[in-house]
C-alpha cells in the first residue's frame, strides 16, 4: 500500500491580515439583532433606515439599538448620517454586493440546509445538458460554454427560492430562453423592450409586464424580475393576471445584467438601487403600492394606477420609435 505524503498548499490560504480583518467583520455580524437590522436596512426601499425604524425590530432600548449599529459601523459595514435629531444608516456601497450575497444566498442556505443542493440539481444533470444542447441549436451564434452556463445558472437561481422542484426544468427552459434572447437582442431593429423590477417579482412588476403585453399588442416587449424573488406569484395578483387575459406562465425570476442591458427602459418599483447602471438605458422609479399588503379594493386601485402609468410609458415609447400606428 502506497502512502501519499501530506504536503498542504499552505501558501494558498488567506493571508493573516485579511483573515484578521474578515474575522472582525464576521464577529460584528454574529448577533441576531444586528443581522435583523442589516436585513431591514438592505430591504428598505429608501436605501437607508432611521434609528427610529430599527428600534421597532426588538423590545430593547434605543441606546442598545445605537450600540449595535455602531458596532456594524465600526467594521465598515454601515455608514451613517445625522439629520436633525435622527441618525440614518445605509450599507456601505463597497460592501453592498457582499451583504447581498450574505442575506440572499448564504443565509437561506444556512437556515434551510435541505436547499443547499439547489433542489436536486444533481438529479437533473442530464435534463439540463439536454436543454443546453437544444437551446444551443436555437442560439447558434452563442458558444456552447455560454449557453450551458446560462442554463445551469438559471436553474440554480430559480431553485434558491423554489418550494418544490417538480417544474424547475420547464421553468428553467423559459428563463434561460429569455436570458439568451436578451443577450442576442438587436437593439437597432427590434421592438422596444421594458424591464420592470420589484423586490419579490410576485406582484407589481408581474402586473406591469402583463399590462404592457396586453395594451401594446406586441409592439413592446415586457420583462419582469426581482431583487429577491419569491417562491410564487402572490395570490392577490393571480386573479388580476387572469382578468388581463395574459395566459403566459408567470413565475418570479431574479434580475440579470443581460435583462437590464437589453432593456430600453428599466422601471423600478420599490426595490431601491439594485439595478446596474447601463449606458443608453432609461431608468424610471414608480412609487406604487404593494398588492401583497393591500385589501381587494386596494389591489384594484394599484392595478389602475399601474395601467395608467403603463399607458403613458407606451405613448412615449411608441412615439419615439414611430411604432404608434
Amino acid at each position: 500500500m502506497t502512502v501519499t505524503e501530506c504536503a498542504p498548499a499552505a501558501t494558498h490560504a488567506m493571508g493573516e491580515p485579511a483573515a484578521s480583518a474578515l474575522s472582525a467583520t464576521l464577529k460584528a455580524l454574529a448577533d441576531p439583532l444586528r443581522l435583523r437590522m442589516l436585513s431591514a436596512i438592505a430591504a428598505d426601499s429608501r436605501g437607508e433606515s432611521c434609528v427610529c425604524d430599527l428600534a421597532e425590530l426588538a423590545d430593547v432600548s434605543q441606546p442598545t439599538v445605537s450600540h449595535h449599529l455602531r458596532v456594524l459601523k465600526d467594521v465598515g459595514v454601515l455608514a451613517s448620517e445625522r439629520r436633525g435629531t435622527w441618525v440614518w444608516y445605509r450599507i456601505t456601497p463597497e460592501l453592498r454586493p457582499a451583504v447581498t450575497t450574505l442575506l440572499d444566498s448564504f443565509a437561506p442556505a444556512a437556515v434551510h440546509p435541505e436547499r443547499r443542493g439547489y433542489a436536486g440539481l444533481d438529479d437533473v444533470d442530464e435534463a439540463l445538458t439536454h436543454l443546453a444542447a437544444m437551446l444551443q441549436a436555437r442560439f447558434a451564434s452563442l458558444s456552447v460554454e455560454l449557453v450551458t452556463a446560462v442554463v445551469r445558472e438559471s436553474y440554480a437561481s430559480l431553485a434558491r427560492s423554489a418550494r418544490i422542484s417538480t417544474h424547475l426544468v420547464s421553468l428553467t427552459k423559459r428563463f434561460a430562453t429569455q436570458r439568451l434572447m436578451d443577450i442576442t437582442r438587436d437593439r437597432d431593429n427590434g421592438v422596444p423592450q421594458v424591464l420592470f423590477v420589484c423586490v419579490a417579482n410576485a406582484g407589481r412588476s408581474q402586473l406591469a409586464a402583463a399590462l404592457v403585453n396586453q395594451l401594446s399588442g406586441g409592439r413592446v416587449i415586457a420583462r419582469s424580475a426581482g431583487s429577491a424573488p419569491a417562491a410564487e406569484i402572490h395570490p392577490n395578483v393571480e386573479p388580476l393576471l387572469a382578468e388581463i387575459g395574459d395566459n403566459d406562465l408567470h413565475f418570479p425570476k431574479p434580475i440579470t445584467d443581460d435583462a437590464v442591458r437589453a432593456a430600453d427602459v428599466v422601471v423600478t418599483m420599490g426595490c431601491g438601487d439594485v439595478c446596474p447602471i447601463i449606458p443608453g438605458v432609461r431608468y424610471e422609479d414608480w412609487a406604487v403600492g404593494d398588492p401583497a399588503l393591500a385589501s381587494p379594493e386596494g389591489v384594484a386601485a394599484i392595478r389602475d394606477d399601474i395601467a395608467e402609468r403603463v399607458n403613458d410609458l407606451l405613448t412615449t415609447l411608441l412615439t419615439d420609435t414611430g411604432a404608434s400606428e
